[in-house]
């Protein structure tokens, strides 16, 4: 007789990057991972281990990050939230924790990923940069950024702009839908939505756009980058401090309240104010 399937959770969860080493589980070093685990352990008595829809890297922030786990008997996802609601001490936030379906996996059923990345013109903004910024200065040429973001929608090799990883990829083509940016005070927020990215791809790409905005390249550049698929060519990757896990899509919905999240589009989840 076949066991039944795992009964499954998700949660959304917000946080700030510059308090942790990354997403990914480190023995000895605090990681959202690790967080997260602690306080949905806390809270129901025993070991917890969740997946992630996405590795950020060490500094790297979310508002959307989506993580799965698996409920045991008796386990109820709205009294779990209830229990870990305002838990964190706002370095990590659980927004909100529901049923998900059997065997639903944070990552691999994910069908698009959508970051942010704010930069700050340090010669506009008065005060100091917020920590979730990369401070740069004389990036005016804002039309030409956005011509360079509108080269990199649909389908394309983006082996330029991938920083090996130590895992392999069957393809470095990946299917970017939205690729723009808006200003807001002396901030510039980028936002790209894909349906997966290859290691380090936003911040190689942010990189590569602050050149232009910065008048050192021309926006043609980033596509005959596209088009040559040379890594080498490409200019380094933008800090982790500016980026943000801003929203995860899923064939099926999740989580019920629509807002606007921090990508200025309305989706399936509850963003951190």
């Amino acid at each position: 007789m076949s066991e039944a399937p795992a009964r499954t959770a998700a949660a959304l969860v917000a946080y700030d990057g510059a308090a942790f080493q990354g997403w990914q589980r480190h023995p000895g070093k605090p990681t959202a991972q690790g967080a997260l685990e602690g306080i949905l352990g806390s809270a129901l008595g025993r070991e917890v281990r969740v997946d992630g829809a996405g590795r950020t890297d060490r500094g790297a922030h979310a508002v959307g990050q989506v993580a799965s786990f698996a409920l045991e008997e008796g386990e109820d996802p709205a009294e779990l939230f209830a229990q870990v609601a305002g838990r964190g001490d706002g370095s990590l936030e659980v927004y909100d924790v529901v049923r998900a379906p059997d065997g639903f996996h944070a990552r691999k059923d994910a069908v698009s990923k959508t970051y942010v990345y704010c930069l700050w013109r340090r010669e506009l903004g008065e005060d100091e940069a917020p920590r979730d910024t990369w401070s740069v200065g004389g990036v005016r040429d804002l039309p030409g950024m956005q011509r360079a973001l509108d080269s990199l929608v649909g389908a394309h090799d983006f082996a330029a702009f991938a920083t090996p990883a130590k895992f392999e990829r069957a393809s470095t083509v990946r299917t970017v839908t939205r690729a723009d940016l808006y200003e807001d005070g002396p901030a510039v927020v980028l936002t790209f939505e894909a349906d997966a990215f290859l290691h380090k791809m936003v911040r190689n790409l942010v990189r590569a756009v602050v050149r232009v905005g910065e008048g050192k390249w021309s926006h043609r550049w980033i596509a005959d980058a596209l088009a040559a698929g040379d890594r080498e060519a490409s200019p380094g990757s933008a800090p982790a401090s500016g980026l943000t896990l801003a929203h995860v899509g899923y064939p099926f919905p999740l989580f019920g309240a629509k807002v606007d999240d921090a990508s200025g589009a309305e989706h399936d989840a509850e963003p951190r104010a």
